[in-house]
Order: structure tokens, then sequence, then C-alpha cells
């Protein structure tokens, strides 16, 4: 049976670390920051953990389940 293969825009956008958590990029980096809020704008300096309901999904799509 053949290998399953790896889904390179999930890949590049999340990624599983050693205690298997998922983590990705705070959404809307780009531009237009400065109207949001103080605190909106810190929280989007750091990676977030995703939710519990696509951890499956996503390690199944990166090929790390």
């Amino acid at each position: 049976m053949a290998k399953q293969k790896v889904h390179k825009a999930t890949a590049k956008r999340f990624r599983v670390t050693r205690t298997k958590k998922v983590i990705k990029r705070y959404s809307g980096q780009d531009h237009f920051n400065a109207r949001s809020s103080g605190k909106i704008t810190r929280k989007k300096r750091r990676d977030t953990s995703l939710s519990s309901t696509l951890h499956k999904t996503v390690k199944m799509l990166t090929g790390t389940l």
C-alpha cells in the first residue's frame, strides 16, 4: 500500500510540537494592524495552539499521526 502524501498547504500553516500539540500563527498579521487594539497586536506576535477539535485532522494531513 502506498504511503499517505503530506498536504503541503497544511504543513506550511501548522506545526506539531514534541508533546503533540498543534501550533499555528495568529491570523491577520500582514497589514492594517494600526487600527487594532494593543491587546490584539501583542497577541499576534506569538504562536497560538489550535483548538482540540482540529488536532486529529491536522495531524493526519501533515503525516504526524
